[in-house]
């Protein structure tokens, strides 16, 4: 698996004799690890940096794309075990925040090397179930409509914007993961045991403004709720910055807290 591993587990800053644990990210809809390559200048001390890259996009171009939630999952949920060779938080914005979810219950649920806590970002709450406002952007939407979304949000760097052969990859990408996220089915009655931090924005239009409160019917450990300026992807300064909102890489032990 080392070539799967290679260009599955993308280790941004990589641990060294400092490392107390291991921030591991997953994607959100449409987005590859690029996005959270930012975070390396806002790590607190002691944490290591690692993103977890889809099938079908970066190194693992060549792959096809996931077809369903399910197969996003278990290969997500192998790659973050693939990841854990130490302490780590798991996080995830948007579909990432679900994903996450997913992840830690089914690692928890096999016994396996469980996150310190679970943090989710700019996402409803998934004992909701798949709901219309989940859904966007949406299935049906055109091209342009998904490129003005993406670059409205921050999504596509500049040299994306420029070229059109990129932006169609990125739409297709987008689509690909649209298609994913609308199979998303939540098991009644699933729930984490690791410490759960939820953020949410000021002014984010996509998801409820109760979503802070709802992640707690399903988390059974400890639980806090943070909200940060801007929009569902907050304003830029905050996003590049946001592991210094994220509480447990600075909590002593954070599986007593959060």
């Amino acid at each position: 698996m080392a070539g799967q591993h290679d260009t599955t587990v993308i280790r941004i800053t990589p641990p060294d004799h400092r490392t107390v644990r291991t921030l591991v990210c997953l994607g959100f809809c449409g987005g590859g690890t690029g996005p959270y390559h930012a975070w390396s200048d806002s790590l607190p001390p002691g944490v290591a940096l690692t993103a977890i890259c889809y099938p079908g996009r970066e190194g693992r171009f060549l792959e096809p794309c996931a077809s369903d939630w399910e197969e996003l999952a278990a290969d997500a949920t192998a790659a973050v075990i693939a990841a854990a060779d130490g302490p780590y938080v798991l996080f995830g914005h948007s579909m990432g925040g679900w994903m996450a979810f997913d992840v830690a219950t089914r690692i928890e649920e096999a016994a396996g090397p469980a996150p310190e806590a679970l943090v989710v970002s700019s996402c409803n709450a998934p004992d909701r179930g798949l709901t219309p406002r989940d859904m966007f952007p949406a299935r049906q939407d055109t091209d342009a409509q998904l490129l003005d979304w993406m670059s409205s949000n921050g999504l596509l760097p500049g040299h994306v914007l420029a070229d059109p052969g990129l932006q169609e990859m990125a739409v297709e990408l987008m689509r690909a993961d649209i298609q994913v996220r609308d199979t998303f089915r939540y098991l009644p009655g699933t729930t984490v045991s690791v410490p759960v931090q939820m953020l949410s924005a000021t002014d984010d239009e996509v998801i409820e403004r109760e979503a802070g409160e709802q992640w707690r019917r399903v988390a059974r450990g400890a639980y806090r709720h943070d909200v940060l300026p801007g929009g569902h992807f907050y304003t830029p300064d905050i996003w590049r910055q946001l592991p210094v909102h994220i509480a447990p890489l600075t909590a002593p032990d954070p599986r007593l807290t959060v």
